[in-house]
């Protein structure tokens, strides 16, 4: 058969129902996913003629090889899962938020008992308030320093027990109450951090006539050097709010977002409104974006966008009316859990507001597009700069390099660092557990990875030609249905082609329907999840060592039949880079970019491998100290080490205050004292 005559056929199964497609071309990969009120109609409008459709939508039916789908009771229900599915797979043909995995966020740790303010890349419900996502890491610091310099709570990781010698150097200049060392009054403390997080949500105002109120009640007191802490505090944020341009006259929130377009590049930028002031500011880049339409882009942006956010404004103002504005609407109430406006303003000071948001837009995108010119042509000459010295039939696009950590030979490691186009491809990354060699040898740990690793490609590509069309189609299907429940916690009715189904399989029939309120979550017995990632080879392969290293790593590369694989070696004294059987070592010149990449990505290979390592040693220390204690399990355990924070405190501690702790009794105790 056939592939348009199967996918023809394919296509007449479908329901008329709401619901997600996904699109795959012919290695299996995602490339498209989308959504639609009739399945059916949607997912047949690709496959008809091509007149009309943009060059981006031709390019993609063409690489269609098979496609599944997901049935959903509502279009809100179909945006929802559909954006899960764009954020899980980061498809080639949709149009996607750059980089959008590495947002971070200003978590405020009020489920601690004194809080403090972390930047993390992930939210959790657990009981924090987390603010953002902000466009970048250094917004997102920025935004910290400026709340350490305006209220006092304290900026370390320590476990607080009041129990320090004396604090640190941010108490003498009134950036933190003391808690370390029993300083601090808890309310007093509570309510910088209820500031703080007033702050954050932009309420300024508060937070001045807060710290009034206290200053005056201090001065009456007669406490004045309290009073005059505050005083100084009060001026400090004065200076800050009023940085903050007034842009409008109203008391409510809003958002005000427009977007730049250039040459399949895109820039949105969203100005923060809290109660008429102009409270903060980000961009972002879009991509994905050729031959789509304004409206189009700004669906995307909104709900990639607020899907994450922490705090979604009663009222948007925008450019353009998005695509789906109804679902869109519907969509953004639900997650506010209020009503949301989405107003184009056309007259008056919204609708200048509005461009000069567009303005900030256009200026970022050529901004941004100046950098990435600047740098995609260093990135070139440094690659081909690389190509000529190395004498390399072609452009090293993919790098992967290799760097073993470990301490006298225990607790070793390896990383694996892939770098693409110059550019760190973080999905890819790798790290190892030396298994096979005891000691301290470099060359046999780094045998050891390398072969670890080309037999994975080996592995998938012969699990490629054994496996039959049913099993490749099954195991993608639960990919993508795992991974969509697994983020979503979806709990509407969903029906899926169920690879259990008799009828399910090649012919796409749709299988059976999910009962309503609960998951239909099929399940493969017979086979994992496979990683593809294995399967892309390199170009180049760079060992963070001298000749003795690349020898090693020769020899792994010949056992393996995949010596036609270039491998170099990089000494670490002088940077000389070394080949397979010459004597002499390449030179780079000392300021040249293709040193500079080769320099980072050995560093970078050096800090992945440092950072698992310690991870690794700092879990064998707690495992040869609480752990082997007996009577001594994992609540024990966190509770020691929340109430002392290391081992040795614990062993100083009195029998009194050890046996004040939950859980413990004499019996703990006496074994403490035994192993500790």
């Amino acid at each position: 058969m056939s592939r348009e005559t199967y996918l023809d056929e394919k296509v007449k199964s479908l329901p008329h129902k709401p619901g997600v497609y996904i699109m795959r071309d012919e290695g299996n990969n995602i490339i498209y996913v989308g959504k639609a009120i009739s399945l059916r109609n949607r997912v047949s409008s690709y496959f008809g003629s091509l007149n009309g459709q943009t060059p981006k939508v031709e390019e993609m039916v063409r690489r269609i090889h098979d496609f599944e789908y997901i049935v959903v009771d509502t279009e809100r229900e179909a945006l929802n899962l559909e954006n899960t599915l764009i954020k899980l797979h980061r498809p080639k043909y949709n149009i996607l938020l750059k980089d959008d995995k590495t947002y971070p966020y200003i978590k405020v740790t009020v489920n601690e008992d004194w809080a403090r303010t972390i930047i993390v890349r992930k939210v959790l419900d657990d009981g924090a308030r987390y603010f953002g996502p902000f466009a970048g890491n250094g917004s997102a610091y920025r935004t910290v320093q400026v709340l350490q310099k305006l209220f006092p709570y304290r900026n370390c990781d320590l476990t607080i027990n009041g129990k320090e010698d004396r604090p640190c150097l941010d108490y003498f200049i009134h950036r933190c109450l003391g808690p370390c060392a029993g300083f601090a009054d808890k309310a007093e403390y509570n309510g910088a951090i209820n500031q703080v997080i007033m702050f954050l949500e932009g309420k300024s105002d508060e937070v001045v006539q807060q710290l009034e109120a206290k200053m005056e009640a201090a001065a009456e007191e007669l406490h004045f050097e309290r009073a005059a802490r505050f005083r100084d505090q009060l001026i400090s944020v004065r200076q800050v709010t009023e940085q903050q341009k007034v842009v409008s006259n109203h008391t409510y929130d809003e958002d005000v977002i427009a977007i730049a377009l250039d040459e399949g590049e895109a820039a949105v930028q969203i100005f923060f409104i809290r109660r008429g002031k102009l409270v903060g500011r980000e961009h972002f880049f879009m991509k994905g974006t050729q031959d789509e339409t304004p409206s189009e882009i700004l669906t995307s942006f909104i709900t990639q966008y607020y899907s994450e956010a922490t705090y979604i404004p009663t009222r948007m103002l925008l450019q353009n009316i998005p695509s789906d504005l109804e679902v869109v609407k519907e969509w953004l109430s639900a997650r506010a859990g209020s009503s949301v406006e989405l107003l184009v303003p056309d007259s008056g000071d919204k609708q200048a507001l509005v461009q000069m948001v567009a303005q900030n837009a256009t200026e970022a995108l050529q901004q941004n597009r100046l950098k990435w010119l600047n740098d995609e042509q260093k990135t070139t000459f440094a690659l081909n700069e690389l190509q000529k010295a190395l004498g390399l039939s072609a452009r090293p696009r993919r790098i992967e390099c290799y760097d073993i950590s470990n301490t006298q030979g225990t607790n070793s490691v390896a990383s694996m660092v892939v770098f693409e186009d110059g550019s760190p491809k973080k999905s890819d990354y790798r790290k190892f557990k030396i298994k096979t060699v005891e000691g301290a040898n470099d060359y046999a740990s780094m045998q050891e990875v390398l072969s670890r690793r080309f037999k994975r490609a080996k592995t998938v590509d012969e699990m490629n030609e054994m496996a039959s069309e049913e099993e490749k189609a099954a195991l993608a299907q639960l990919d993508v249905i795992n991974g969509a429940l697994e983020l979503t916690g979806q709990e509407a009715g969903l029906e899926v082609q169920d690879p259990h189904d008799a009828n399910w399989g090649v012919r796409g029939h749709p299988g059976k329907e999910a009962k309503k309120g609960k998951k239909s979550k099929p399940e493969l017995k017979a086979k994992s999840k496979v990683d593809y990632s294995w399967q892309i080879l390199p170009d180049l392969v760079i060992i963070d060592g001298g000749k003795g290293q690349l020898s090693a790593a020769v020899a792994v590369m010949k056992e393996l039949e995949m010596e036609d694989i270039p491998v170099v070696g990089l000494a670490k004294q002088h940077d000389e880079i070394f080949q397979p059987g010459k004597p002499l070592s390449v030179y780079l010149p000392r300021n040249s970019e293709s040193l500079y990449l080769v320099q980072r990505i050995r560093d970078e290979a050096h800090r992945f491998a440092i950072t698992f390592h310690r991870q690794v040693r700092s879990k064998e220390a707690y495992k040869s100290t609480l752990d082997e204690v007996p009577g001594i399990g994992p609540r024990r355990k966190q509770a020691l080490l929340k109430a002392f924070g290391t081992a040795a405190k614990i062993k100083n501690a009195s029998d009194e205050e050890l046996l004040a702790l939950e859980g413990m009794n004499k019996a703990a105790l006496a074994k403490l004292r035994e192993y500790l």
